[in-house]
């Protein structure tokens, strides 16, 4: 069993390699893909370390090394559905069967003792169910809608930034090599620094058991706090600074990064005197049974539009509402978030989730998705309890409004980003998913996936519809 082991992780390590060559190589259309004539996709982000185990390290390598590669292969299927009518960004009634492809290399070094510098390439193909519209909590979360241009399907830079680390306390703790972390040791209270291009999501609002699509979750309102609207161009990263206090009982996070000079634009606004996204995170362990809070606010200044600006210029002029057309400078979305993680058993890889997201609601949705409120709660189980130690079953429900005005515009024909049915019987939308991760050797995961939605873009005239997808993960 442990040549035929050895065997098969030799295999893997070896598709791996020729995925990553072929991939970053070859062009855009080199895998067969669905080309959407409604929305092409792109990649937004890369799996997380789990929460509560921080990115930790004064490395000892000086020169670069491979921190990690990873492929993700996602087949997904669309039901049918019922609906009374569809807009521009409906589901398609008739279902849709998609597939998306991603493929990623990850690099590290130390340039001093303190300082680190990281370098993350990846690489998308393929694209999302129905265009990767009509729904607020997305259903594969490897893939986010085009927006304006056409973004090219070959590899892009996904992280290029520096970190820098002031220790605090002589008591040090250890990590392994991952993903953007590389191995050493590090002060357990220090202040650390992040400057250049950056996911935001890498470093705020985490979740041991809801954070990364490629292995957890995949409904954008689960992997994230759906009513977080952080900065991202449309692959899903931003240039910016951080600022954090990191120790044992708490830490304190502080970001600010450029956000898009449209919704969902590829292109960020500069400088951040005039646009920019403001996120700040208390994170604090109340208990010793392993409980974790996290306490989010954030603010952004944009050129963004006003729901009800744009429907009393649609009343007066008697025409379709539309809200990038009454964009401005200087505009401001504001809110909040919880997020909290209970370990239970079976050293924490069996617990639960709770999370709980509010915005204003007044100004346009930007960068993100369309949910101005969520409330999302789910469970992760071990599969040690059946004997396969590495396996994890997750199950979790998410719960996602619009506020008043928000909900007016869509309902008199209005579309953002991800949602425009032409019309809207406003109706909370309700999801639930349930995935099994089957580790079928060390670097080889299959998740089947199971996604129910209830009035799907907050439209109870639409649905339900149900999504099934298979998640093929090769990681490093």
């Amino acid at each position: 069993m442990k040549r035929v082991e050895n065997t098969v992780r030799t295999a893997c390590w070896l598709t791996l390699l020729a995925i990553l060559t072929v991939t970053m190589c070859c062009p855009g259309n080199a895998i067969a893909e669905d080309v959407s004539p409604v929305v092409a996709v792109e990649a937004l982000t890369v799996s997380k370390s789990p929460v509560g185990k921080e990115p930790t390290m004064v490395p000892t390598p000086r020169w670069p090394e491979l921190l990690g590669a990873q492929y993700t292969w996602v087949r997904q299927s669309q039901s049918t559905l019922r609906a009374a009518y569809s807009g521009p960004l409906s589901l398609d009634p008739a279902g849709d069967i998609a597939a998306s492809h991603t493929v990623g290399a990850y690099f590290g070094w130390s340039l001093t003792e303190r300082l680190q510098a990281y370098f993350d390439l990846e690489k998308f193909m393929g694209s999302g169910v129905s265009g990767s519209t009509g729904l607020a909590g997305l259903t594969n979360g490897d893939v986010v809608r085009q927006g304006a241009g056409n973004l090219k399907k070959r590899p892009y830079v996904a992280r290029r930034y520096l970190r820098y680390i002031v220790p605090l306390s002589a008591d040090t703790s250890g990590v392994e090599a991952a993903q953007d972390q590389l191995r050493g040791k590090e002060a357990i209270t220090r202040v650390e620094f992040k400057i250049g291009t950056m996911a935001v999501s890498d470093d705020f609002d985490k979740n041991r058991y809801a954070n990364s699509t490629r292995t957890q979750f995949m409904n954008w309102a689960l992997w994230n706090n759906g009513a977080w609207d952080f900065a991202a161009d449309t692959r899903g990263y931003s240039n910016g600074v951080l600022a954090a206090y990191v120790s044992p009982g708490w830490t304190l996070r502080a970001g600010v990064y450029q956000i898009p000079s449209m919704a969902n634009g590829q292109d960020l606004d500069a400088p951040l005197r005039k646009a920019r996204a403001e996120n700040v995170e208390l994170t604090a362990t109340p208990n010793d049974r392993g409980t974790i809070v996290r306490l989010l606010a954030y603010r952004n200044i944009a050129r963004m539009g006003i729901y009800r600006d744009a429907l009393a210029v649609a009343k007066a002029t008697r025409n379709t509402p539309d809200i990038a057309a009454q964009d401005r400078d200087g505009r401001k979305k504001y809110g909040v978030g919880v997020n909290i993680e209970q370990p239970l058993a079976d050293d924490g890889e069996t617990g639960v989730f709770l999370r709980m997201g509010w915005n204003n609601g007044k100004t346009e949705s930007f960068a993100f998705t369309e949910i101005d409120s969520t409330l999302a709660a789910g469970a992760q189980l071990s599969g040690s309890h059946w004997g396969r130690t590495d396996d994890r079953i997750g199950v979790a429900f998410v719960t996602n409004g619009l506020s008043g005005a928000h909900r007016a515009y869509l309902a008199a024909g209005g579309s953002g980003f991800v949602l425009g049915d032409g019309a809207l019987r406003y109706g909370r939308e309700q999801i639930v998913e349930a995935y099994y991760r089957i580790a079928l050797f060390k670097h080889v995961q299959l998740s089947p996936d199971f996604q129910y939605i209830r009035n799907p873009g907050m439209n109870s005239n639409r649905g339900p519809v149900k999504f099934v997808s298979f998640r093929l993960h090769l990681e490093y």
